[in-house]
């Protein structure tokens, strides 16, 4: 791990070194500063872990050479003082060694639809909806509808949108899955549970710049949107449907006002759904040995069950179980978020050849 770290001080010094050459050429000098900022937090951690590894080895040395027992309690002391900062400095450079995934800091496109159990299986699709939506304003972010397809009972057969906050991504990835609720549903008129499911989809937010799409790889029709009815049916084409043509991806968007906001809707969708097709091709070859269910985004399993009657939320993946689902629903799903994401650093941290009795 110190030669790794003596390569990233290195590094960072050549930057600055380069930042005060650079002259008028506002782009090296903008794309240096943006890699200054990422080296910054694991340097200023590497320097001290270095001042803590000189105290803890003049201190052993004083107690090795040393009679006098005042001076060899002092060095005991220190010895003791030192280290477990060190224990604590290692796991946090480990953590900052592990390559990040690039897309942690964009915003998401969530995708929720009704799975198995008719209007119900809706009715929980709209209520992980207002999950995830709450969730967004308590963290602070911006929460934006792109595409609806709602149901008469308060749900939705299909729901896309877009969450707005710094680091959505690296929050929301391990909700990719099929989530089970078990309850009565309001349409059960003899008190029966009823098992329904929802799957959700997580896709980072990809600009034009990530991913190119021909022209020619798509066709764009246009529709009339579908309205509630009376006044706000609209009378204009506004809709837009892409049809990918190499993947047989087909992406809608109705619910903006001009066709252009449509359809800049729906390519967006286009281009996050094919660059999470590119990073699960990416994964598969990486880990045809070591499949990680953390964030991998397949639905065929149920990763989450909500159950009603026990007041009770269980993450399978992590046998996890939180007793207070009403705070669950309401966006306090903070609890499973830190498990997963836990467990996905400790998985990074031994493929990555850290290993406990590494120095």
């Amino acid at each position: 791990m110190l030669d790794k770290l003596a390569k990233i001080e290195a590094r960072y010094d050549e930057i600055n070194r380069l930042l005060m050459e650079v002259g008028n050429d506002y782009q090296a000098a903008a794309e240096l500063g943006k890699e200054r900022a990422e080296l910054e937090e694991i340097v200023d951690k590497s320097r001290q872990y270095r001042r803590l590894l000189e105290r803890l080895d003049e201190a052993r040395a004083m107690l090795d050479h040393e009679s006098d027992d005042d001076l060899r309690a002092l060095a005991e002391t220190e010895i003791a003082e030192v280290e477990p900062q060190i224990e604590t400095m290692e796991a946090a450079l480990k953590a900052l060694l592990v390559p990040k995934d690039p897309r942690d800091e964009k915003n998401v496109i969530v995708e929720i639809r009704a799975g198995t159990g008719g209007d119900e299986a809706a009715i929980f699709a709209g209520d992980l909806y207002r999950m995830y939506a709450r969730y967004a304003e308590n963290q602070g972010w911006k929460t934006e509808i792109m595409s609806a397809n709602e149901i008469g009972v308060g749900g939705y057969k299909e729901i896309i949108f877009l969450l707005k906050g710094r680091g959505a991504y690296s929050r929301l990835k391990y909700e990719s899955g099929v989530h089970r609720v078990q309850r009565v549903p309001v349409t059960e008129s003899q008190g029966r549970i009823h098992t329904s499911t929802a799957t959700v989809a997580v896709l980072a937010e990809v600009e034009e710049v990530d991913i190119e799409i021909p022209d020619s790889d798509i066709r764009i029709d246009v529709f009339k949107s579908a309205g509630a009815g009376g006044q706000n049916v609209q009378k204009n084409a506004t809709a837009i449907r892409i049809t990918h043509f190499p993947t047989g991806i087909v992406v809608a968007c109705q619910d903006e006002r001009s066709q252009l906001q449509n359809k800049l809707r729906a390519m967006s969708i286009l281009r996050a759904k094919l660059y999470e097709m590119e990073e699960e091709k990416r994964r598969s070859e990486r880990e045809e040995d070591r499949r990680s269910q953390v964030g991998s985004g397949e639905r065929s399993e149920k990763i989450r069950t909500y159950n009603y009657p026990q007041n009770r939320v269980t993450d399978h993946r992590i046998n996890h179980s939180v007793f207070n689902l009403p705070a669950v629903m309401e966006g306090g799903i903070e609890e499973f978020i830190e498990e997963l994401s836990q467990r996905d650093e400790a998985e990074r941290l031994s493929s990555s050849g850290f290993d406990e009795d590494e120095e």
